[in-house]
């Protein structure tokens, strides 16, 4: 059993340590051997370095994750396909996170588990050495190498607390052999805040002022003021999204969000993808193509449509939406979408070929899928025009090849957001405005310039959002609340793993029966030595865990 465990906190295999390239096998650093593999300083250093792109491998590198199904969850993504375990994710079909031994999306749902649960534990052991009396010989480079290992140990545990029921919580103090007891996600997510304010105050410490080497975060130089504004700008996600219950969002310390949005990155941050040493973003490639892969469902973007067409859907019942291969068109002043008052005056408004040149910005986030390239397939709520392109010139051309050169991480559209819902929830509702407004604005909807939690946002009849209410076959202009939530979701979809599903657990907007969460692997539950029949799924159905899917919510889905 133990050996089973400590196979998952190995360094795998060959790894790519620092700007010089040097490969360096390593078993398992927390045998022996690694007294070999951290023979130098030096190699510490190198090997602390190359692990954010481990970290990052274990959320975006590969379809083999649970991306596909949390975008399928929560109407981000609909596709027919069995790929990757998606159309058995399809709300509404009583689709639960299936965990019994052997299921069929057993690699998917224990990829994030086990690589980040890696990160954790190697963080931890090279975080150790310096403990153990390991210097870089300058107070500044001991700092930075500090700062960064509580940043991973932050981001891999605040990665399994948003993901998942429970996981291992390991430190510099757990022995190597300890596989480590599993903590609740909220004990997991406390953990992961502790680490990252500890990586902050390194950063701060031993005269601060470095500067990351390239390769650890590629993409534009960060400083150690950056790094901290980084780590911050986590630590907002994480604080606000842990939450799995509009109770639980309620309850977030929104003080706390609105402190570190508003110190967090001041600007798009972006990372520097190669398609031979990574980082990868590889959802994205896959996203950004037509057919049966990806479609974008009516049930958000349609809340930008003023023609009548989303209303019209809404009114019938879910399951005669689409019939008769009848995809969603709609009208909307949101220039995020594309303009015209027909389906060819869309395509022809914005045609994809427009933006697939080397570092070139599209016109707009969507795109009317052009002529021929309907696929219509599975239930027919699924079908739509609309295919999701904002980052079409880094798949195809990206900053001279495709998928090598920048790309979107983490938006500062999402930090102004997160703090707009915090000073909503605070009652601060002209500040929550004016966050809303640099993306409703410069999109071409009007300002809300009404300041409380009831009032319609602004636009009449041609307003955006409008939103199913009660009884929930009709739809009305959205309130402050409904602003804030759709423009987070278009500014923020597929920029981060789960982005919309994260985000609609927390506000009660994902359909009634949908998983909340994955249970722990059924491989680490039978390796610690539960029964067979100790294993569980989650969501709503026989063998599941207690409370772990979702209510019918706001939108009476």
């Amino acid at each position: 059993m133990m050996r089973h465990l400590t196979r998952f906190g190995a360094l795998a295999a060959v790894l790519c340590l620092g700007a010089c390239d040097k490969e360096l096998v390593v078993t398992n650093p927390n045998d022996p051997d690694q007294k070999r593999a951290l023979a130098t300083p030096g190699d510490a250093e190198d090997m602390m370095g190359s692990y954010y792109r481990r970290w990052h491998e274990g959320l975006y590198r590969n379809l083999g994750n649970i991306e596909g199904m949390a975008n399928v969850m929560s109407f981000q993504n609909y596709s027919s396909l069995a790929n990757n375990c998606q159309n058995q994710r399809t709300p509404f079909s009583g689709a639960i996170n299936d965990n019994s031994v052997g299921n069929s999306c057993g690699g998917e749902q224990q990829r994030i588990y086990f690589i980040e649960g890696e990160v954790n534990r190697v963080a931890s052991t090279l975080l150790r050495t310096m403990e153990d009396g390991l210097t870089l010989g300058t107070p500044a480079r001991d700092s930075r190498y500090k700062a960064f290992g509580e940043f991973l140990r932050g981001v891999s545990l605040g990665y399994l607390a948003l993901f998942y029921d429970s996981a291992a919580v390991v430190t510099i103090a757990t022995d190597p052999q300890d596989p480590g007891e599993l903590s609740s996600y909220t004990v997991v997510m406390d953990s992961a805040l502790a680490a990252l304010q500890r990586s902050i105050d390194y950063a701060s410490a031993g005269g601060g002022g470095f500067t990351l080497p390239e390769s650890w975060i590629p993409g534009p130089t960060i400083t150690s003021t950056d790094f901290v504004r980084l780590v911050r700008s986590y630590r907002a996600r994480f604080r606000a999204n842990v939450a799995r219950t509009p109770a639980e969002r309620a309850a977030v310390n929104w003080d706390q969000v609105i402190a570190d949005a508003q110190n967090g990155i001041t600007a798009d941050h972006v990372n520097t993808t190669s398609t031979t040493s990574g980082p990868f973003r590889t959802w994205v490639d896959q996203y950004d193509r037509y057919g049966l892969w990806h479609q974008m469902p009516p049930f958000v973007i349609g809340m930008a449509d003023v023609s009548g067409s989303y209303a019209s859907w809404i009114a019938q019942p879910i399951g005669e939406r689409g019939a008769g291969n009848q995809s969603f068109f709609m009208i909307t002043p949101d220039l995020r979408f594309p303009q015209g008052t027909t389906r060819a005056a869309q395509q022809a408004e914005f045609a994809i070929a427009s933006c697939e040149a080397a570092s070139t910005e599209c016109k707009h986030y969507f795109v009317n899928r052009p002529q021929g390239g309907d696929q219509f397939a599975g239930v027919g709520w699924g079908w739509s025009n609309y295919d999701f392109v904002r980052f079409h010139s880094w798949r195809v051309s990206g900053d001279g090849t495709g998928r090598n050169g920048n790309i979107v991480m983490f938006t500062r559209a999402e930090l102004d957001l997160l703090e707009a819902e915090g000073q909503i929830r605070k009652g601060n509702f002209a500040a929550a405005a004016a966050l809303i407004n640099k993306t409703r604005t410069k999109n071409g909807l009007p300002a809300i310039t009404a300041f409380d939690a009831t009032s319609p946002v602004p636009g009449g009849a041609n307003c955006v959002p409008k939103v199913p209410v009660s009884p929930y076959n009709v739809v009305a202009c959205g309130n402050m609340m409904e602003a804030m939530k759709y423009e987070k979701r278009l500014e923020t979809a597929y920029t981060h793993i789960a982005a919309w599903f994260l985000d609609m657990r927390g506000w009660g907007d994902l359909a009634a029966g949908t998983p909340l969460f994955w249970a722990v692997p059924y491989q680490d539950l039978q390796a610690r030595g539960y029964a067979t029949s100790a294993v569980y799924s989650t969501g709503n159905g026989v063998g599941t865990a207690p409370n772990s899917f979702a209510a019918k919510g706001t939108y009476g889905w």
